[in-house]
């Protein structure tokens, strides 16, 4: 009986010992496969395995670093950012796994997937890892850059082109924060030396672009944009700037071709650029009066980033348009209608006779007369002037003066200022106590309300 007891634990410590060997062998061989499935494009086959595996053992970190590898191949970042995250805070780099190469992947990764501050922490590391590697520190240079910490990001450039002279993108760099910090001969020479360096290296005409556009050399700076979109790393920011070009010099048409060209780019709209691409394509449509488009693309930014710039604002000052279809049209109709909207306004709502109605760039301009009053008919007649505004932007001091120097060439008794936008703050201090009055939103759609309700 002892014995057959002795048999049988022992058989059990063989079973369980050969099933820990039989584990041991497997699970390498399966690991190993991983990376070869991975070269041969089969990611579905080595994600499966890489899952297993972790499954069975979770600490195992090498199998989330394969994992990860699996993900980036099968165009999956966001989960190989989990994987890899899970690496770096547990795995002991060794043998199994090296630092080196890893840091390398996981800061692409990072910059890739948009996390800057945590790309930056990794390129730091290996700055210190492999100090003879100038792209290392051109990409913290990049990263502090777009965080405008120019300072700093000048310094790692530098250092790169010290380790690297030929570094056609890193002059190009270089020359575009010496234009930043007014040193324009040094950037001049930078940006000499990085195109001399690599003619083909088409992102440094994108520097070239910026700083010829802030020189205000609009046309020059549209033919380095142009040259820049031939580098696809800059291709969409390219094209933005481009745009811009276009908008400083009032060609909407044109930019918002160049915008949507940009957002098109963005086939997972995941790219931050693509949210600058989409805020100016809506000024663009807000220009032309299509404020429904407008609306459309301020919303998708919305979506995304509820804090991006002031869409907030033009959301919520464009939302009564849903409510009120007479400020609606106010603010879509074309220039045709425009003027006609604004008589009807004035005669209905103000009750005043209409004398001129001309169409200007920012709007229209009226004069009239009070009906009532028998002194219309008589020769002296005293004119109301009446201004309709409805550009995005609020109207500035200057409009008030010009309006005070219309009233007084035309011997105007009173003058009415009406703004979709609203007026600025030196606009209402200047009208304080003279013979005009500023008309905002809210009483401007109870003045087309009133007109249209007659």
């Amino acid at each position: 009986m002892v014995i057959a007891i002795i048999i049988i634990i022992l058989t059990a410590l063989v079973s369980t010992l050969a099933f820990v060997i039989i584990k041991s062998i497997i699970s390498p061989k399966k690991l190993e496969a991983i990376p070869k499935l991975i070269k041969q494009g089969k990611t579905i086959q080595a994600i499966k395995i890489g899952k297993q595996v972790i499954a069975k053992d979770p600490k195992n970190w090498l199998a989330h670093y394969y994992l990860g590898k699996a993900y980036i191949k099968d165009n999956r970042q966001e989960l190989a950012v989990i994987e890899y995250k899970t690496v770096d805070e547990n795995a002991l780099f060794g043998q199994s796994i090296q630092e080196l190469p890893f840091r390398k992947e996981y800061a692409q990764l990072l910059l890739q997937y948009n996390q800057q501050n945590e790309a930056l922490k990794n390129f730091l590391l290996l700055t210190k890892l492999d100090p003879r590697t100038a792209d290392n520190y051109y990409q913290v240079g990049r990263i502090y850059e777009q965080q405008n910490r120019y300072d700093l990001a000048l310094g790692f450039m530098q250092k790169c082109v010290m380790l690297d002279k030929k570094n056609a993108k890193a002059h190009a760099e270089i020359g575009l924060m010496l234009y930043r910090t007014k040193q324009f001969n040094e950037a001049k020479k930078e940006i000499d030396i990085s195109l001399k360096l690599s003619p083909e290296t088409y992102s440094s005409y994108y520097y070239l672009g910026k700083i010829l556009k802030d020189a205000k050399d609009i046309p020059g700076a549209l033919k380095s944009f142009e040259k820049a979109q031939r580098d696809q790393d800059v291709k969409q920011k390219a094209i933005i700037e481009h745009g811009s070009c276009y908008m400083i010099v009032n060609r909407y048409d044109n930019a918002a071709v160049d915008f949507q060209r940009a957002i098109e780019l963005d086939k997972t709209n995941s790219i931050p650029e693509t949210l600058y691409a989409r805020y100016f394509l809506g000024i663009c449509y807000e220009k032309a009066r299509k404020i429904d488009k407008a609306i459309e693309q301020w919303t998708e930014i919305y979506k995304r980033n509820k804090s991006f710039r002031d869409v907030s604002a033009k959301l919520s000052e464009y939302k009564d348009l849903q409510a009120n279809d007479y400020l609606k049209d106010y603010l879509t109709c074309s220039n045709e209608e425009f003027p006609l909207i604004c008589k009807n306004a004035v005669m209905k709502g103000l009750g005043l006779q209409v004398l001129s109605c001309d169409l200007k760039k920012w709007g229209c301009q009226l004069t009239g007369l009070n009906k009532g009053d028998e002194s219309w008919m008589s020769v002296r007649k005293q004119v109301t002037l009446i201004r309709f505004y409805r550009d995005p932007e609020a109207v500035d001091e200057q409009q008030i003066h010009e309006t005070l120097d219309q009233m007084k060439s035309q011997n105007s008794v009173k003058g009415y200022m009406f703004s979709s936008s609203g007026f600025n703050t030196a606009a209402k201090r200047y009208a304080e106590n003279r013979p005009v009055e500023l008309v905002e939103k809210t009483k401007l759609e109870a003045l087309l309300s009133k007109a249209g309700d007659k």
